[in-house]
């Protein structure tokens, strides 16, 4: 018996095996180590970039506002002043353009802007759009127009044109006045810039295939709607997923053992063993091997074979509960949504689909700055989960509902804000079909408190999909309109902008856009036509262009608004009947859904037309569900969400409504007003909100329903109905009480048969609230 084996230590059996092995460790060592030069590189990169970004930003401001100062400074000279006083507009734009070497041109007008209205396509809707601002906000505005065939700086100032009366002076400069200052920032050539307004790229620099994730890293430029949008490449992980500093530390400890085996005489000791084995034996056969020292069981599905290694825990990736709401997941971005948190949110998914045998699902984001990101954050966990995603890209919530019928997925994400303030991102989840909502989204919570996340052993696979064209031409086959309707289109920034004006134009209709530049920032108004006061543009442009109609449409484009010629606002739940109307003409005894913040005059129409109404709770996802339980042919909310299942899929979808809109009001011989006039209609407020600072809104609404089904509850005599909140209907008028389920307030919202109803109803309601809310003023 040798030595080495009496002694239990076994040796490495030949000189030549222990080079091979030193060389595949030096080789393994070199491969860290390179993954870790690489990876610092790529960081550098990024931090590089990110400073030429801050001096951009800081260059252009700067820019602007010497621009800005230097027309408010022409305007109060002498020369301007006195031909502004003589009411001269041409004297007026020829001291100003002498009195600023190098500008192009410069026009006055008059606030009505009859001239650039008359032809708005040829005099261009940027520079409109550029004086409207300016004349609005009574201050010098700059922006980025298409003039003179091409990108200018245009800035415009209201003034005072003598015995005229005001004015608007608009100036052209060449774009270099603003965009200089990228030629003295170096920007690395690995990364990408991009001067943006709303979604036009104004001037690019760097690798432009990086273009379509350059939000996440975007600044905005003061308020000027101007942004910069940054990307770079993203850092590849080294091996077994290590960092820079580990894969280091990993290379210099192979390097380490590769040393003890070469200088340390080839051996390598090992445990001994209990058992001797006998001279002249060969040792234990692989079975008592195997008993001698079991196999450890895998810890996890992570453990397999090229699946990708599992999220570290840590106060990193903790998720915050509160961001799983009734309908949808929806946070703040940076504090409460994370790109690591959206990782997590599609492995949850991911995890969902699994278990149901599902593995396709769609997935689009809207215009919000931190949908690439975020959306590229939730396919990363998607795919973890072994899902096969379609990635739409930009799109509408509706379009992905679509995308996942027509590429028959079944299920969907739509990286969606929906009408919440830009620093809001969030998920609409659907499943097999079905909308997620109550405990499925609690579920999603679970799974990721609990680490109950599927790691599928290779990742899903990834293709990009752009199904709008075919959203357009689906519709289009289906709705045309008998006869031209002029309408506005009122996109608010959304990303519905992206295909309002293709598709109304292409059902028939003239479409005069508005704020139809997708632009995550919002910067006119918020894109949520339930709130009156952002329809004002619309109604203006409305009157402005003489149109038929006004359309709004929210940030998702899921949702609807409407406004007539004369600048009156329709709500939902009257453009509800219409459709109703129509839909039971082809479907008699139908079923129509509608919310419990709809006009009590509703359910008389759907009656008188043939159909059966039904009230259901608020919630675009809690519809959705009871549509298919009840197999409705239509549905509607107040808030502006339409579901017709009738020649369509039955989701929420704020296009396909308006195009049915459009395709109704040709069919008759009034005008569009008049039509919608003829609806019936009462002495209403729109929704009206409570916030609640302490206690929770379902806790006061729950004690607010038990004082009103007391015996002696002055609702004596009102029907009432308990499914969300208390709604109390009166033979003329009712009340509604609801907490939301996705803000802390109280939504209440009123109706009579006329003011002295309505005033007794929401005095009715006041006094019993009060109580529940001492020391808070109730302003209803």
């Amino acid at each position: 018996m040798s030595k080495a084996t009496a002694e239990g230590q076994p040796r490495l059996t030949s000189k030549r095996n222990g080079l091979v092995l030193v060389g595949l460790l030096a080789l393994m060592a070199v491969w860290f180590a390179w993954s870790g030069v690489r990876q610092w590189r790529q960081a550098s990169t990024g931090q590089a970039l990110e400073q030429s970004r801050d001096e951009i930003v800081q260059g252009v401001q700067n820019a602007l506002n010497g621009q800005t100062t230097q027309l408010r400074t022409l305007v109060k000279s002498e020369r301007v002043s006195t031909a502004l006083a003589a009411g001269d507009a041409d004297a007026t734009a020829l001291a100003v353009r002498e009195g600023w070497p190098g500008t192009e041109e410069v026009e006055v007008f008059t606030t009505d802007l009859d001239q650039a209205y008359a032809d708005p396509k040829t005099f261009g809707y940027a520079r409109l759009a550029l004086m409207e601002a300016a004349i609005a906000g009574d201050t010098v505005t700059a922006r980025v127009v298409r003039d003179a065939g091409g990108q200018r700086l245009g800035l415009a100032v209201p003034v005072q044109l003598g015995n005229q009366g005001p004015a608007v002076i608009y100036v052209r400069q060449p774009l270099l006045r603003l965009t200089d200052t990228f030629d003295k920032v170096r920007v690395p050539s690995a990364g990408y810039l991009a001067l943006r307004q709303g979604g036009h790229n104004i001037i690019e620099q760097g690798d432009t295939s990086l273009s379509q994730g350059a939000e996440g890293l975007a600044r905005p430029i003061g308020k000027t709607g101007l942004r910069l949008s940054a990307a770079v490449p993203d850092v590849e992980p080294g091996p077994l997923g290590l960092g820079a500093i580990p894969s280091f530390i990993v290379a210099v400890l192979l390097l380490a053992i590769a040393g003890m085996l070469q200088f340390g005489k080839g051996k390598v000791k090992l445990p001994r063993r209990r058992t001797e084995v006998a001279e002249g034996e060969h040792g234990p056969t692989l079975r008592e091997s195997l008993e001698l020292d079991p196999v450890p069981e895998a810890t996890s599905a992570a453990s397999e074979a090229g699946a990708p290694p599992p999220l570290p825990s840590g106060p990193g990736n903790e998720v915050a509960e509160g961001i799983f709401r009734a309908y949808d997941i929806r946070g703040v971005i940076g504090r409460e949504l994370t790109p690591q948190v959206a990782v997590l949110i599609g492995q949850a998914i991911g995890s969902v689909l699994q278990v149901q045998g599902l593995r396709d699902i769609v997935v689009g984001r809207d215009g919000r700055l931190s949908g690439p990101e975020l959306s590229a954050s939730l396919i990363e966990g998607l795919r973890r989960a072994g899902c096969d995603v379609i990635d739409i890209g930009l799109a509408p919530t509706p379009v992905v509902y679509f995308a996942s019928y027509h590429l028959r997925a079944g299920s969907c994400v739509a990286v969606t804000g929906s009408h919440n303030p830009p620093d809001y991102n969030g998920f609409k989840i659907v499943v097999g079909g079905e909308t997620l909502s109550g405990d499925a989204i609690t579920e999603l919570y679970q799974r990721i408190r609990d680490g109950q996340l599927h790691v599928a052993a290779t990742p899903g696979s990834l293709q990009q999909r752009d199904v709008n064209a075919d959203y357009i031409q689906r519709i289009a086959d289906d709705v045309q309109l008998d006869r031209p309707i002029k309408v506005v289109a009122d996109a608010g920034n959304g990303v519905a902008g992206e295909l309002a004006q293709p598709l109304l134009e292409a059902i028939g209709a003239e479409v005069i856009p508005l704020y139809c530049d997708v632009d995550g920032t919002f910067p006119n108004h918020h894109p949520d036509p339930s709130d009156p006061d952002n329809l004002e543009d619309l109604i203006q442009t409305v009157k402005r262009f003489d149109a038929d109609l006004g359309l709004a449409f929210d940030g998702d484009g899921d949702r609807l608004g409407v406004v007539t010629k004369e600048g009156k606002i329709i709500y939902a739940d009257r453009l509800l009947m219409l459709f109703a109307a129509d839909v039971l003409q082809r479907n008699p005894g139908a079923l129509v859904i509608y919310d419990v913040k709809c006009s009590g005059k509703l359910s008389d129409y759907v009656l008188r037309n043939g159909g059966s109404p039904m009230m259901w709770k608020t919630g675009h996802s809690l519809i959705k569900a009871k549509m298919r339980e009840t197999d409705a042919e239509l549905a509607g909310e107040m808030s502006g969400h339409f579901f017709f299942k009738e020649r369509w899929f039955g989701f929420d979808d704020g296009l396909y409504a308006a195009s049915r809109l459009l395709e109704i009001l040709a069919q008759r011989e009034e005008t569009p007003s008049e039509v919608l006039d003829e609806l019936p209609d009462s002495v209403s407020t729109p929704e009206l909100k409570v916030p609640v600072e302490n206690g929770t809104p379902h806790a006061l609404v729950s004690l607010f329903v038990s004082a009103a089904q007391a015996d002696d509850s002055p609702f004596f005599g009102a029907r009432l109905s308990t499914i969300d909140g208390l709604r109390a209907d009166f033979p003329d008028g009712w009340g509604l009480l609801r907490a939301s389920n996705t803000t802390p307030v109280l939504v209440l919202r009123f109706e009579g048969n006329d003011e002295a109803a309505l005033e007794r109803i929401k005095a009715l309601f006041r006094e019993q609230l009060q109580p529940l809310l001492p020391g808070v003023e109730l302003g209803f």
